[in-house]
């Protein structure tokens, strides 16, 4: 398993990550309802990915119902005494609960939402604690301010943001940077060779301030894995044929160009699609770690097929050119002047 740092900080991480968010049975109160997979069956996938060197979990408090996916990852620790060999990255921010307290990134809510996290996971720190989408109605300072005193209490050891748009990324990077707090090291956020809209403003933003990117949701959902073709329905079961808008977003001409370029490329390869979604992600410069999902162990082995994958230059041109898409304004403009997109 290959290693890199966590963006400019200290950290090594494996090039994979194990997402959690299917883990646990949620009931129908939650939107992973009949789209995880149960307890045993999750603590299989994470044994076997430890084994293949894949010691990076991403979970929240918010997967499942009740912390469902936070307490299923912690009870494994605590079962297969695994804790030190896993870097164990939660977020908080969605609500939990009921009140007018209950969501949000106050200094109020932080310090709540830590302690819970952590009781459900078993254990005395979180290596990776991210906001899971800034907060509008929280000033940004008193956001990072209660940060920054979780990690002189040892409470958590790296700061990460998800899910910001890139004016709010910067003026934190200044906040931390001016004022000596602990800044974000990581950016988790949705980026796939059909989502790649954070080319435009987050990466740039990502190299400028050495944060490192986690894609989530590199295979569109599912849509690259290779289980879907044009012109015909989801396979009955698959998420996409539970979430049909999110299947309508990518059920166009580019999204069946862009697949059909991932599997001629896994087809001369010989290894899977998902694969070499993946292995064009780990491509880009900026990306630490990519963010994967498992619901069986076969779809773990399958992912976990995209270390062996090295892109030549030609092949992620081939695959940036086939998704190619709209710039829009200024981008355009500016790409027509300095050829940097």
């Amino acid at each position: 398993m290959e290693y890199r740092k966590l963006g400019t900080s200290g950290l090594e991480v494996p090039v994979l990550c194990l997402g959690a968010m299917t883990f646990g049975e949620a009931d129908e109160k939650s939107f992973m309802h009949q789209v995880g997979c149960d307890q045993q069956t999750a603590f299989a996938i994470m044994s076997r990915a430890l084994e293949r060197g894949v010691g990076f979990i991403d979970t929240a408090d918010v997967y499942g119902q009740d912390g469902l996916s936070e307490r299923v990852v912690g009870a494994w620790m605590a079962q297969a005494k695994s804790r030190d060999r896993v870097v164990l990255a939660t977020k908080f921010r969605f609500r939990m609960g009921e009140g007018p307290n209950s969501t949000g990134a106050s200094r109020y809510r932080i310090v709540r939402a830590v302690e819970d996290s952590l009781r459900r996971l078993q254990t005395d720190r979180i290596d990776l604690y991210q906001i899971h989408m800034q907060d509008l109605d929280t000033p940004e300072d008193e956001t990072l301010r209660a940060l920054d005193d979780l990690v002189r209490a040892g409470k958590v050891l790296y700061l990460g943001a998800s899910n910001y748009a890139a004016y709010r990324l910067t003026d934190s990077q200044w906040i931390s940077r001016t004022e000596h707090l602990h800044r974000f090291v990581s950016l988790q956020m949705q980026y796939s060779l059909l989502v790649r809209d954070l080319e435009r403003e987050h990466v740039p933003v990502c190299r400028q301030f050495g944060l490192g990117v986690l894609p989530w949701s590199p295979l569109a959902a599912g849509f690259l894995s290779g289980k879907y073709r044009r012109d015909q329905p989801p396979p009955a079961g698959a998420r996409l044929d539970k979430w049909k808008a999110r299947f309508a977003d990518f059920d166009g001409e580019r999204g069946w160009r862009t697949l059909d370029a991932v599997l001629a490329l896994a087809k001369e390869r010989e290894t899977t699609p998902a694969a070499i979604a993946l292995a064009w992600l780990l491509a880009k410069p900026t990306v630490s770690s990519v963010i994967f999902g498992a619901r069986s162990l076969e779809q773990l082995d399958d992912n976990l097929r995209a270390v062996e994958v090295k892109l030549s230059a030609d092949d992620v041109t081939r695959l940036d050119d086939a998704s190619a898409f709209e710039l829009g304004y200024p981008y355009k403009f500016l790409a027509n002047i300095q050829k940097r997109w």
